[in-house]
């Protein structure tokens, strides 16, 4: 029978062994190489640091007044600037005149009364005062039904809770003239009497009152812009009813500030007061800042331990800062990269 050998011959095993160990010292070179590498790039290249960015803001106001009426006129549209005592828009209200002509009405009559009181009473006085009183008692008739019909359409939700209650307060006001026209006429009947005369005097100064608090509301038919500024947004149309107190427009002021916010380990060179380099993108260019505001953002804020031990939760504090000068086109959303604190 025949024999094979299948052992491998001596000059292969000779042959693989070189190559086992060419591969073994290539292995070894890069291992080497990756390693040298690794040391180098921890002695010599060092993390870039953090970039803070912020954000430009400005301070917004909501300008809004206490006359509840319609727009009649807008005077400005949306990005156009104001100077500070512009006019910005004219609401009329058909409500408040009448109310001051009533007011201004009432007014007359208690002058008149009391002039009629340090005149005497007589018999026209008298009668006038009766009169008054009377014509008072209508109106506050007429002012109750209107009232008692817009409570029942308030009920029925066809007219808001607004024009209830401003029939509401006319008919108060109807009935707090008829009570002073009713203390006219009592006292006439009465005599004059210097009790009389201090009463005829305080009525014509609650007279005086309901003009000056009437006044006060009309003060609001055109409202003007409380600083210099640009109109951002502008809600109700020409037209349209508004509230007391409700939006018309709002004005962004001249006043464009950078906020940051940042890990408490930076504060260590910041305070109220110091001046900070930042770069502004859109503008490509740096600028000069005063810090004026530092403030903890609190526990929801904070920047997390990277490490179970040996680290520590960092807060986050909100920095606010704002140049000397007026920087041209800068506007609040655009980009603020925080460079670090001026020497």
């Amino acid at each position: 029978m025949e024999q094979h050998n299948y052992n491998t011959p001596l000059a292969d095993q000779t042959e693989v062994s070189s190559k086992d160990k060419s591969l073994i010292f290539t292995v070894v070179i890069v291992l080497l190489i990756v390693a040298a590498m690794a040391v180098v790039g921890f002695i010599f290249i060092k993390p870039a640091p953090d970039t803070v960015q912020g954000m430009g803001e400005a301070t917004e106001i909501r300008i809004s007044g206490k006359l509840p009426g319609r727009i009649t006129e807008i005077y400005v549209e949306e990005g156009q600037r104001v100077k500070a005592g512009d006019t910005l828009v004219h609401i009329h209200s058909s409500l408040v005149e009448a109310r001051m002509a009533q007011a201004e009405a009432m007014e007359d009559v208690s002058k008149a009364t009391n002039r009629k009181v340090d005149a005497g009473t007589r018999k026209q006085i008298v009668a006038s005062a009766r009169d008054i009183m009377n014509q008072a008692a209508a109106a506050t008739g007429i002012a109750k039904k209107t009232y008692d019909r817009m409570e029942s359409l308030f009920a029925k939700g066809v007219v808001s809770e607004q024009k209830r209650d401003e029939a509401k307060a006319a008919y108060d006001a109807a009935k707090a003239g008829e009570a002073a026209a009713r203390s006219q006429y009592e006292l006439a009947v009465a005599g004059p009497q210097s009790e009389d005369k201090d009463a005829a005097e305080s009525m014509v100064k609650v007279a005086r009152g309901s003009v000056n608090e009437v006044e006060a509301l009309l003060e609001d038919q055109y409202l003007t812009a409380p600083a210099d500024g640009v109109i951002t947004v502008v809600y109700p149309n020409v037209s349209e009813l508004v509230a007391t107190g409700a939006p018309i427009m709002n004005l962004q002021k001249d006043d464009s500030y950078a906020v940051f916010n940042v890990r408490e380990t930076l504060l260590k060179d910041i305070t109220e007061g110091s001046k900070i380099r930042v770069k502004i993108p859109a503008l490509d260019k740096e600028e000069t800042m005063t810090v004026f505001y530092i403030r903890d953002l609190g526990t929801y804020a904070n920047w997390q331990a990277t490490k179970s031990t040996g680290d520590y939760d960092a807060r986050t504090f909100q920095i606010k800062a704002k140049s000397a000068k007026k920087i041209e086109n800068f506007r609040p959303g655009m980009s603020v990269v925080y460079l670090g604190v001026e020497k």
